[in-house]
Parts: C-alpha cells; structure tokens; sequence
C-alpha cells in the first residue's frame, strides 16, 4: 500500500490547491456506462470552468484553473484517472502527493448503487462502502477524511451480476434522470470548493427533480 509522505502536511502551497477526481474506466466503449458517471460529471465540470483534459501525468489526463475562491485565488486540478476503475487510488495519491494537496482538499465523483437514481449525496468522509474505485482511493490515501460525492445509479436486479450492471448502459428514461444528476455532482464539487462542503451538502443532498 503506497502512502504519502509526511511533508505532504508540513509543506504549504503559495496557492492552495484542490484536487477534483471523477472514477470511470477509459476508453469509448465504458463513456457511457453507469460506472463513468464520475467522468461525465468532471467533464460538466470542466466544460463550467473552461479547462480541457489536455495534459497527461499521473496516469491521469488532467487539467487546471486558477480561481477566486472565500476570498483567495486557489488552483484547481481535475482528472480523470486512466488506470481503470479498480486502481484508481494509484492516479489521486499520485497527484496529492506532487501538488502537496491535504486531505480535505480532495474532492471525489463517482457512482454508487446504494444510493436511488436521481440523487446526489455529498458526504465529507467515510468509508468507501461497496465501491471498488473509493476502496482503491481510501486504501492509497493516509485517511478517509475527503470529500465526496456520490451519484446515485439506483439498485440493480436481485439476480442481476454487479460487474454487467455497473459496465451497462442506462436506459433512455434513466439517462434523462441521470443527466440532472451529473450537472448537480459538477455544480456540487464547485460549492466545495468555494463554499466548503457543509455548504455544499446543505445544497445539494436529495433527489433531482425533472420537468
């Protein structure tokens, strides 16, 4: 188990700086699949703040935006890791470990099917749950104590297999539900950012409402 060094919290950045992660797996044949919802959501996100996924580093294609945030400029770094979902822990701990980023300043999106389709829970730590991607997230970082955000994807079949579920694709009705909850994830992981995450819960946790 890789872990951070110990400057990580003895050093400060000149700029503080955040780190956004959206889980999915690479390559066009998963962009839309239940498991990539944190990648569309970093992608709105990307698309609101004008950065471009142009640079390649920690296993990861990111990019960054320098904004004013509480009163101070801040930098903002997001990426989607390309390692696949089950390793996505070796791409965020790689980046907060370069950027000297502490732990309340990582902000995660991604799926998970304990929570109904058409919600967006925003929780400031915790455990991983039954998500393979946050087990791999909390298992390479020094603590659990990051925010992040959690789009609901709704429960699959009682015989339906884990893996089909969560690498299928919604359906036309779930895609127009899901749509409203991406944009909500994006405009949640902003609040974070620039209001703190109790701020961001307060707004943000519950169901999307469509029409």
């Amino acid at each position: 188990m890789a872990l951070f060094g110990r400057c990580l919290f003895k050093k400060k950045n000149t700029v503080e700086t955040f780190i956004v992660a959206g889980l999915g797996n690479p390559g066009p044949e998963y962009a839309m699949t239940r498991h990539n919802c944190g990648f569309r959501a970093i992608d709105i996100l990307a698309e609101k703040l004008g950065v471009g996924f142009s640079k390649s580093k920690f296993q990861s294609k990111y990019g960054e935006k320098k904004l004013e945030a509480r009163g101070n400029e801040v930098r903002v770094i997001l990426m989607k890791p390309q390692t696949y979902m089950n390793n996505s822990g070796t791409a965020v701990s790689a980046a907060a470990d370069f950027y000297k980023v502490p732990l309340s300043n990582i902000i995660v999106i991604y799926d998970d099917f304990d929570v109904s389709l058409g919600e967006v829970r925003v929780r400031p730590g915790g455990s991983p749950g039954s998500h393979n991607g946050m087990e791999s997230v909390t298992s390479y970082l020094p603590g659990t104590d990051f925010p992040r955000i959690r789009i609901g994807i709704g429960k699959k079949m009682p015989n339906e297999d884990v893996i089909k579920f969560v690498l299928g694709n919604f359906s036309p009705e779930q895609e127009e539900i899901i749509g409203g909850s991406l944009k909500k994830a994006a405009d949640a992981a902003y609040l974070i950012i620039t209001e703190g995450v109790e701020k961001a819960m307060n707004k943000t946790n519950g169901r999307v409402k469509n029409g």
